[in-house]
């Protein structure tokens, strides 16, 4: 994968909505991150960081952990609204293991912050 810093009139119409979703879902659960995924049909799936005693997902981990019990087989994109400047390492094997054609981290403004593709 290629890491580009996007600029905010580059962004797909279709990745900003994925980016207002997954800010939505941030402020709405007060969480770390918010993230949502669209899959190979173009249904969207969103969701937060999870902290509990027994179980901790990033936000992409729950995302992507929805739309696979869904039935997706692959995604076309995901977005990271996160304070974070890059992937985690167990993010980046999600990526992969989804085969997914790009994905976008943002400010928790919306602001772009990072490209990666295949």
């Amino acid at each position: 994968m290629s890491d580009t810093t996007p600029r905010a009139e580059d962004i797909d119409p279709e990745d900003t909505k994925l980016i207002t979703l997954s800010r939505s879902s941030r402020a709405r659960n007060g969480a770390a991150e918010g993230a949502a995924v669209r899959d190979e049909t173009g249904r969207t799936y969103t969701a937060t960081t999870v902290t509990l005693p027994a179980l901790e997902l990033s936000a992409l981990q729950a995302a992507v952990a929805a739309a696979v019990s869904s039935g997706a087989a692959t995604l076309e994109a995901a977005v990271v609204v996160t304070e974070n400047s890059e992937l985690s390492p167990t993010d980046l094997a999600v990526v992969r293991d989804m085969k997914t054609g790009h994905v976008l981290l943002a400010a928790p403004d919306g602001t772009p912050t990072l490209s990666r593709r295949d």
